[in-house]
């Protein structure tokens, strides 16, 4: 009998060891997203928000999440805080079930469904509006298990009144409140009496929306605080699912536990909850790398943005954004740019997310090419939906600082300074760069469009400005614009502006391609380099060599990227952008 009982227990433990050491590597794996969850997630010291959160059902539990959230500033002390809650979750768990041994590792199911809500989100985490859902579900979780613990360990004849507390504690507890009465009424047999406090459950939203939301929308009452991911454009049903298994497991566990009391039960639940979490957990390098890249080019980092621009291969519209404008700040953007690549790639979106660059980084892409108004009213729009989060309070400090107005500064300053790690912070000195292209946007507001493609056309237009940072930033996207007229008047500007300076590498290339497309017309004589020259001429060839009827555009891409991809005539032909369809581009390959 001995013998057995170390085994049970040798399995349970190693089971156990086994799931921490999991949920230790998702977390580690995903530092960049606990960071951008503090980032991009709203809290304020005040009586606003506190307010605006208590109006509504669980809005205690959103406010503790949301305060909690800002620990993943630092986000090992973030995950360790939640790793604190998820064990603390296990052993009130097995006490508020009653169980032992073996049938202990049920609740590792329910850990499971918590860590895979903390990780599976992928880019919805930049346009959810749901106020601290980081802590909040776990928080609240573990509260119900403490009052379903609480009431097993009265005596019966008050049961009664824990399902009546059930029912007054929907507003700070929302559907875990419903999941507690719920929960009490399976483990125990209920009396008639009791089931007059179990009727509860099925009107408590009707009657709470009566008595105190009736402001409310009814749908936002009931099972208020269950995850909903919505937006006037997506939806993410399928993100609503742990929470679903959540509840199935807590009212599974008692009810099943007597069958499951076996040696092999922690192996199966081990196993269950790793497959679980890690077939719905959203994991991908681009994901990641695009989160450390924004972090990194907000502090202005910009070597490490370009470290991390040469070893990626396949870059999204915003690494490509965040890239150029490094090579802007570290120097080389018209020696540099095409060698390290142009092409932007899908973002691996598990469904039909509207999320890009605007979610992303915009304001900040916005901020560092001088757009000060542009990236204003991104940062309120942003911040409407989702909230004033540290990222926006940030960006909308050096945009004040950047326009002189030091009053701003100080307002959006003393929100942040209530921030748990944001005592001191000051917005970092503006760039010559930002003051200097500041200078050649106009004032006001020019448009509504906030895409990529509204970016390029307006920087195009700046090849009237006296400023030397500005004239090389229209001729670079004159070029991304493959535009014969506005690249040979910005180029006539550039080399008005940069007399002394040597004629970079990829403006000689885009010129011997201008030129040759366009021989009849009279354009300025500028001597180039004969090597590159020559290479051109090689290009060509390939290109007239490759190209037959039949053969796909791709095909050719593929086939000449390896010794081309470098240059800016590759990228004329063949890499893909917004700004043309594939259709027009194969026609010019064509002829």
């Amino acid at each position: 009998m001995n013998n057995k009982t170390t085994v049970f227990s040798a399995v349970l433990y190693a089971s156990l060891l086994t799931f921490i050491l999991f949920v230790v590597y998702v977390l580690y794996i995903n530092q960049e997203v606990l960071y951008t969850a503090h980032d991009r997630s709203e809290f304020i010291i005040g009586a606003p928000f506190f307010n605006s959160l208590m109006s509504k059902p669980f809005g205690l539990m959103q406010y503790v999440g949301a305060y909690l959230t800002q620990f993943f500033y630092h986000p090992v002390l973030g995950a360790g805080m939640l790793v604190i809650t998820w064990i603390a979750i296990f052993f009130v768990g097995t006490k508020a079930f009653r169980l032992q041994g073996s049938a202990s590792a049920l609740m590792l199911l329910p850990v499971a469904c918590l860590l895979t809500s903390v990780v599976d989100l992928g880019y919805w985490i930049y346009i959810s509006p749901i106020r601290g859902y980081w802590f909040s579900q776990s928080v609240g979780y573990l509260v119900m298990l403490l009052l379903v613990w609480a009431a097993r360990n009265t005596s019966r004849k008050w049961h009664i009144c824990w399902y009546i507390l059930g029912f007054c504690l929907y507003p700070v507890l929302g559907w875990f409140a419903l999941l507690f009465i719920l929960g009490l009424a399976v483990v125990e047999k209920i009396t008639w009496r009791e089931s007059l406090g179990l009727a509860l459950l099925i009107f408590t939203a009707c009657i709470w929306h009566g008595l105190l939301y009736s402001n409310q929308k009814f749908d936002d009452v009931v099972l208020a605080g269950l995850p909903r991911f919505e937006t006037t454009l997506d939806r993410g049903e399928h993100l609503t699912l742990p929470f679903w298994i959540l509840a199935a497991v807590s009212v599974l566990i008692p009810l099943c536990k007597r069958y499951l009391a076996r040696w092999f039960v922690p192996v199966l639940c081990t196993v269950a909850a790793i497959i679980f979490t890690s077939s719905l957990m959203f994991h991908d390098k681009n994901y990641i790398e695009e989160m450390h890249m924004v972090r990194c080019a907000f502090d202005d980092n910009w070597k490490e943005v370009l470290d991390m621009a040469e070893e990626n291969k396949k870059p999204t519209t915003t690494m490509i954004f965040l890239k150029n404008i490094a090579l802007m700040n570290e120097g080389g953007l018209l020696e540099r740019s095409f060698k390290m690549g142009n092409e932007s790639f899908k973002l691996n979106k598990s469904d039909s997310l509207h999320v890009s660059l605007l979610s992303i980084a915009s304001p900040l892409v916005y901020y560092n090419y001088g757009m000060m108004n542009e990236a204003i009213r991104l940062n309120f729009e942003n911040s409407i939906q989702t909230g004033f989060s540290p990222f926006y309070l940030k960006m909308l400090s050096r945009c004040a600082l950047a326009k002189g107005d030091q009053k701003l500064v100080d307002r959006y300053t003393t929100l942040l300074h209530h921030h748990p790690f944001y005592e001191n912070w000051q917005p970092a000195k503006v760039a010559e760069n930002v003051n200097e292209l500041q200078k050649c946007y106009p004032d006001e507001l020019t448009g509504v469009e906030n895409s990529d493609s509204y970016i390029v056309n307006t920087i195009c237009l700046w090849h009237k400005s006296d400023s030397k940072q500005a004239s090389e930033q229209a001729l670079f996207y004159s070029m991304i614009r493959r535009d014969a007229p506005c690249f040979w008047s910005s180029l006539r500007k550039y080399l008005k502006m940069h007399e002394d300076d040597i004629f970079p590498l990829h403006a000689q290339e885009a010129y011997i391609l201008f030129m040759d497309r366009a021989p009849e017309e009279k354009r300025m004589m500028i001597p180039v380099e004969e090597d590159v020259y020559n290479r051109y001429k090689q290009f060509s060839e390939t290109l007239a060599r490759l190209v037959k009827p039949g053969k796909t555009f791709g095909h050719v891409a593929e086939e000449m990227r390896k010794d081309w991809s470098d240059t800016y005539w590759w990228y004329y032909f063949f890499e893909r952008t917004v700004y043309f369809t594939n259709d027009r581009i194969d026609n010019e390959v064509a002829s």
